[in-house]
């Protein structure tokens, strides 16, 4: 029996499979901010459990793994946030954190665990945080997120500021992703990237490829998306140099895949196909069979397809009344490599390592 000084909760988060689209963007206002788009993927993801202990000091917080400092962060601004909404001292807790995302590989690993935390010690209190809410302290507590809060809604989302610039429409054309890693899935070292300056060709190249994403999402064309990302994938080979992407869109090419996307912070990527084309199931196992003749190791086929409803009240009141009440979720591709399951190496800040491979 829970004695009744203490409070459980939990929390869930999802990841992604990269971004489709990133770069800098002009806001409402004018200014530019960096932003992207990042390409939902379910079936993994963070798990947090909080024990919450009122009467106790706030800084008698422990955390398992205990190197998860980006989501002690976390919890410890969840539970000012909350405390402060109950109109009571903040308190101490045992926070546990569990999950199946490979670190390293640029799915949002870290924004994950950090998400499932806030939404974790928010239960513990008997309350749900608003989406803008959730990435306003997920930014605090790791400088830069994903935008896994909004629950799979394209958006494009600036990532150091933690709030949507735009909503692209309600959700993604139907695709089917042939998942691979870049670099046999070393973890890539973002911090040690130079820092590139963008200047006024660059953003009125990043918003004409927003103008056609947002153009692919309301028309559901597969194709034009897939332009976008391999565009906006060729530019983060100027920073990210993978010596294998030139293969990667050949492949694309000769197989007739609309396009391949990248994570701009990891190793993870992706060809795109259009499953309303002919001869999809030959096409898949023809991208997987030349993705691993040529030493790029193939991980987990999965679509986008079919939106679900979402609840009125999960929209942030920054969203505009017109955005659609609809996102899209991903399942596995039924003939693509099945999915293993895997554990996920502890600690997400710790020194990168490369992930295993089957967990995708």
């Amino acid at each position: 029996m829970i004695p009744p000084t203490v409070r459980r909760g939990a929390g869930r988060a999802s990841c992604h499979h990269g971004e489709i689209l990133q770069g800098v963007f002009l806001d409402a206002g004018g200014r530019r901010c960096a932003g992207l788009v990042t390409l939902p993927m379910s079936g993994l993801g963070s798990r947090a459990e909080f024990t919450r202990r009122p009467g106790t000091p706030p800084e008698q917080l422990t955390v398992l793994p205990g190197d998860r400092t980006k989501a002690a962060r976390a919890a410890a601004l969840a539970v000012a946030e909350c405390a402060l909404r109950r109109r009571e001292p903040p308190c101490g807790g045992e926070l546990r954190i569990t999950g199946d995302i490979p670190v390293g590989l640029g799915m949002g690993s870290s924004t994950s665990d950090v998400i499932a935390v806030v939404r974790a010690v928010a239960d513990s209190y008997g309350m749900r945080l608003a989406p803008d809410t959730v990435a306003r302290l997920a930014v605090r507590a790791e400088l830069a997120c994903d935008p896994l809060m909004l629950d799979a809604r394209p958006v494009l989302f600036a990532q150091r500021e933690g709030r949507v610039l735009e909503v692209l429409g309600p959700c993604l054309p139907p695709l089917v992703v042939v998942g691979c890693a870049l670099g046999g899935g070393a973890p890539v070292d973002t911090l040690s990237l130079p820092v590139r300056a963008y200047d006024d060709t660059d953003v009125r190249a990043f918003e004409r490829l927003r103008g056609l994403l947002r153009r692919a999402v309301a028309t559901g064309d597969a194709a034009l998306l897939g332009r976008v990302a391999s565009a906006s994938a060729r530019q983060g080979q100027r920073l990210l140099g993978h010596p294998e992407f030139d293969t990667l869109a050949d492949i694309a090419r000769r197989l007739g895949a609309v396009g391949v996307q990248i994570a701009h912070s990891g190793a993870v990527a992706g060809l795109l196909l259009d499953p309303a084309a002919p001869g999809l199931r030959h096409r898949v196992r023809s991208c997987v069979r030349a993705l691993e003749s040529n030493g790029i190791a193939a991980t987990r086929t999965f679509t986008s397809f079919l939106p679900r409803p979402a609840s009125p009240a999960s929209f942030p009141p920054s969203f505009p009344p017109s955005s659609p009440p609809s996102f899209p979720t991903t399942k596995e591709f039924p003939s693509g490599p099945a999915h293993r399951g895997g554990h996920r190496p502890t600690g997400p800040d710790s020194p990168r390592r490369p992930a295993r491979l089957p967990a995708l």
